[in-house]
């Protein structure tokens, strides 16, 4: 059972370290521990890459570590946050190294997953955990450590981000009268091709050939300077689109990509960060899902957009079926993602401009 805690002056640590898209769910628990609770204190531990995005917020003072080198991640915690005592920490990363850097912050109360949901033994270094519950969202499952900390059933709430000098930045590549497509062509790139959860080159080719025949439409694409990405760069460049394509791949940060996001009236993206930014963002997110659980993982709000092959691809590429599999069950093979169309994505572009449009004239 959790514990009421005094309305004022709480210190209360958050730990969610990375990644992207799951940084932004955690700001929707945070934001709502905020409305809940206005007096408390918030810190938030986390990583070095995703503090970027997220460093300009008021009312949240940042402890920034370096989870590549875990130990001096440690030894810097506990030197930052020594003499510090918090009243409780959500431990929202269910990862050995979450797990190790939490052993650095003072709590009586370190608060963690369900067992079901716990990696990596976070059990055995929390002695609290939010209930148990199926078939979550994760940003629901995140919202729950507030929930369960103060007796009341919220939702997470986001709030679009102020992102300075940015916003001034990227202004030269926006038309505002025209419709901005901004399209975020690849996933993550951490664990390399051998799970790529990245639509292929030619079939964005198509989709960006599409949009651009439209009336008042723009096109950009965004992307960092993985493989993957920088051959997708390259091929789209060959293509030699009209003025009002703008090819961003390797060409912004974090910032200036959530920046773009803010500025454009939707993305297409397949899971991966920028899809989550777009939530955060109060965008429509055409999702291209086929290798993770849409109702899992997908773009919160924009579930209508959202192309969902995964149930197919989950008995394609795994035997399974949805009624049979772990929430989390993940389809490994990169090929799931052509199972998803062309006239899918366009179909969905079609409801997105005239959804954008009728919102503009109001």
């Amino acid at each position: 059972m959790s514990i009421d805690l005094p309305k004022v002056a709480n210190q209360i640590c958050i730990l969610r370290l990375s990644a992207l898209g799951d940084c932004c769910h955690a700001l929707g628990a945070i934001n709502r521990l905020k409305k809940v609770m206005p007096d408390s204190k918030i810190t938030w531990v986390i990583g070095k890459n995703e503090y970027q995005l997220f460093k300009d917020i008021d009312d949240i003072d940042f402890h920034v570590v370096d989870k590549t080198k875990l130990m001096g991640a440690m030894l810097e915690t506990r030197r930052a946050l020594r003499g510090k005592k918090f009243d409780v920490i959500l431990n929202m990363h269910a990862s050995m190294s979450a797990n190790l850097i939490s052993m650095m912050i003072s709590s009586e109360r370190k608060i963690g997953f369900d067992k079901e949901r716990s990696r990596d033994k976070q059990h055995l270094f929390c002695n609290e955990f939010i209930p148990a519950k199926k078939n979550q969202h994760v940003a629901d499952g995140m919202v729950d450590f507030v929930n369960h900390l103060t007796n009341k059933n919220g939702h997470p709430v986001w709030e679009p981000l102020n992102l300075n000098p940015e916003e001034d930045e990227i202004k030269k590549y926006i038309n505002e009268n025209k419709v901005t497509c901004l399209i975020s062509p690849c996933s993550s790139q951490r664990y390399g091709k051998k799970y790529n959860r990245s639509w292929s080159i030619e079939n964005f080719i198509e989709v960006i050939k599409y949009l651009l025949g439209q009336k008042n439409a723009q096109v950009i694409i965004t992307g960092g300077l993985s493989e993957t990405e920088v051959e997708y760069s390259k091929k789209i460049d060959s293509e030699n689109f009209s003025e009002d394509f703008v090819n961003l791949i390797g060409k912004t940060s974090i910032r200036g990509m959530a920046a773009l996001v803010k500025h454009s009236q939707f993305i297409i993206s397949p899971d991966s960060g920028p899809a989550h930014i777009g939530t955060l963002m109060n965008k429509p997110v055409i999702g291209l899902y086929a290798m993770s659980n849409l109702n899992r993982s997908g773009p919160y709000y924009s579930g209508k957009w959202t192309i969902n092959k995964y149930p197919e691809a989950l008995e394609t590429f795994e035997g399974k079926n949805i009624e049979s599999s772990k929430w989390g069950q993940k389809v490994k093979d990169p090929d799931a993602m052509q199972l998803i169309k062309i006239n899918d994505v366009i179909s969905k572009i079609d409801e997105v401009i005239s959804y954008v449009n009728e919102r503009n004239q109001d």
